[in-house]
């Protein structure tokens, strides 16, 4: 083998390890950026109403409503929690748990629950509520709902009612969940879960909403 042709590919190599370790090394790489999330860092807390459960047991003992299937709305914590609970106050079992939607109030800038009675607000409405009857409407299978309180007195003709919607999702999580029109709007599946015990209950259930 030619020396001269050796020297040469010694040559080469050593041009293109030294051109490697410049390109690699010696030049400073371009800074990344970070990629931007989509969730909102809150944290997800298993938020518990059993500071209103014995109200709630007399307020059912006052109107003679079902003690064994009541419905507990906290709608204080980030939407992404737990904040629909269903209870048996005989037992003081929890019977279901999900997620719940709050009413938009005309804007997609509060990330918490707005308040409001009025009629074209499109927001939640604390208070009690019996549930009514159910009814097949745009969203499907839903129930109607009477305000009890003067701060939900006009939830019939705001057409504020229990119904599913899949934007819902059946697990917590750290993101925004969708917003409603003032409806406590759950995910089909726990509306699913629902139904039995509305359709079997003897007596009215009730549904309050709190903050």
């Amino acid at each position: 083998m030619n020396n001269n042709f050796v020297i040469r590919v010694l040559l080469y190599i050593t041009v293109l390890v030294m051109a490697i370790y410049f390109v690699c090394v010696l030049v400073p790489q371009k800074e990344t950026t970070p990629s931007t999330t989509t969730h909102i860092p809150i944290e997800v807390t298993y938020s518990t109403p059993d500071g209103h459960l014995k109200e709630a047991a007399e307020y059912c003992d006052s109107l003679e409503y079902n003690r064994a299937f009541v419905i507990l709305i906290n709608l204080a914590p980030h939407s992404g929690n737990y904040r629909f609970f269903a209870f048996n106050l005989e037992t003081n079992d929890t019977l279901l748990k999900g997620l719940v939607a709050h009413g938009h109030c005309q804007s997609t800038e509060n990330r918490f629950a707005q308040f409001s009675n009025e009629l074209g607000s499109n927001c939640s409405s604390l208070g009690h509520y019996r549930v009514g009857s159910q009814y097949e409407g745009s969203f499907g299978t839903s129930y109607k709902l009477y305000g009890l309180d003067s701060s939900n007195s006009n939830a019939l003709s705001r057409y504020v009612v229990l119904h599913s919607h899949s934007c819902i999702p059946d697990e917590e999580c750290k993101d925004d969940i969708c917003l409603s029109e003032g409806c406590p709007t759950v995910s089909p599946m726990v509306l699913q879960q629902l139904i039995p015990y509305l359709e079997n209950s003897t007596k009215p259930v009730l549904l309050w909403i709190y903050n």
